[in-house]
């Protein structure tokens, strides 16, 4: 998982932008401003869905094979193959995701990450194992670029970057930290896989806080 985070910190540090243009992006930022971005609503929508798609991400690597093993009967070489799946389609996703949002934008690319996160979840979830393998795969796609596009959205001012970019990566951390073992003492009651639903709701409201990382007003509309 560490790889992987990795991963996304390099790909959104790619995306912040460094250079100022007017006196006012130099000016310092005070402590009673930093404490206030966790007021704004735009700040918060935007932790909001990279909490969602952080879930999507950090409960596959921590329960997707064992899910596999216990409640589709697989053996647990399959199991692990099935997370490689999982890994290998999401970074599919984000070697293809600066071409995906050049041409789409932010908000399209985001709700279409959501919904093949959505259907792969409940392919896992519901469906008979053959199914699974798919939405293993859609899953992967589908928890991709959250996390990434969601800190590149909180950067779009260089000013208040640093202080939002911190805002949202503390919401999204939150999930990596307390989700799986939400998750995992839900499974002790329900299965893992029926505790995965948990991830389908967050997947749901990820997408429809979405339209908050829209460009700026002027930006191309493929910017990240």
């Amino acid at each position: 998982m560490n790889g992987l985070l990795l991963v996304a910190g390099w790909f959104a540090l790619r995306h912040v932008p460094f250079e100022a243009h007017d006196a006012d992006e130099h000016a310092p930022v005070s402590r009673r401003e930093r404490l206030a971005v966790w007021r704004e609503p735009r700040t918060l929508l935007i932790g909001l869905m990279v909490l969602g798609m952080a879930l999507t991400e950090g409960s596959a690597n921590d329960w997707l094979a064992l899910a596999m093993v216990d409640d589709h009967d697989v053996s647990k070489t399959v199991g692990t193959l099935t997370f490689a799946v999982f890994v290998t389609f999401m970074t599919i996703g984000r070697l293809a995701g600066t071409a995906v949002l050049d041409r789409f934008g932010r908000v399209p690319t985001l709700r279409v990450c959501g919904v093949l996160a959505f259907v792969g979840l409940a392919l896992v979830i519901f469906g008979p194992t053959w199914a699974a393998y798919a939405g293993v795969a859609l899953w992967g796609l589908g928890a991709s670029l959250g996390f990434p596009v969601g800190m590149s959205a909180a950067a779009d001012e260089p000013r208040m970057a640093a202080a939002r970019v911190s805002v949202v990566s503390t919401i999204g951390y939150l999930s990596f930290l307390a989700g799986p073992p939400i998750i995992g003492a839900l499974g002790e009651y329900v299965t893992l896989l029926y505790a995965l639903i948990l991830v389908l709701v967050a997947v749901a409201v990820a997408v429809v806080a979405a339209p908050a990382a829209r460009e700026p007003e002027g930006a191309p509309s493929g910017s990240v």
